[in-house]
């Protein structure tokens, strides 16, 4: 079995010896470099790059630079989903952002889990687990998740916080760690709001 297949299966595995997946991590880091440095209106060159690099990100996505992964065909990104600046999605194992997802500046989604023992990861094993991320999740800034966790659809997360566990559909969580504070409901509806402005304005 290679490197990567026991990545693939969950397994721990050899991260920073194994030629293959070395070879993958530098085309994606080079790749990543191209796309940083492209002027932000020169978009269809920046596209092109996004599509090598982000095999599996669907149409209408907006990612700000600059932007890391480490091998980005683990990446799946939904329609419509926005992506601010600083984002670094480490893919070892497969990122899923679902559709319409608003992704604040210096989010940092982490797969990776290296063994306790010093000499054990000193050799350069590692194992990755999956994070999913339903629609229309709003993530706020300088947000970190870590290995494992599924964040369910309509869901906001506080700026800051540090997602460790599993946070479920239509709830507001934060902190550090993250907790659920609150559901989402009605209640939440701007358009009263937005009515009352309309009076002010007009």
């Amino acid at each position: 079995m290679t490197e990567r297949e026991k990545l693939e299966r969950g397994f721990w595995y050899d991260a920073n010896n194994d030629k293959e997946l070395l070879e993958q991590r530098a085309q994606a880091e080079a790749l990543c470099f191209s796309l940083n440095q492209t002027n932000p209106r020169e978009t269809e060159k920046r596209d092109a790059i996004m599509q090598m690099l982000l095999p599996h990100r669907q149409a209408d996505t907006t990612i700000l630079s600059p932007f890391c992964t480490d091998y980005g065909y683990n990446c799946f990104i939904g329609a419509k989903t926005f992506i601010n600046h600083n984002a670094y999605l480490m893919d070892g194992a497969p990122i899923q952002i679902g559709s319409h997802c608003f992704i604040g500046p210096n989010c940092g989604m982490y797969t990776a889990i290296h063994p306790l023992l010093a000499g054990e990861r000193n050799k350069g094993l590692e194992k990755a687990m999956p994070i999913t991320i339903g629609d229309n999740v709003w993530i706020g800034a300088d947000v970190t998740i870590l290995p494992g966790v599924t964040i369910g659809a309509n869901s906001v997360i506080g700026a800051k916080s540090v997602v460790t566990k599993d946070i479920p559909e239509n709830v507001v969580a934060l902190g550090n760690p993250c907790r659920v504070l609150r559901e989402i409901t009605m209640q939440d509806s701007i358009l009263a709001e937005m009515e009352a402005e309309k009076a002010c304005i007009e």
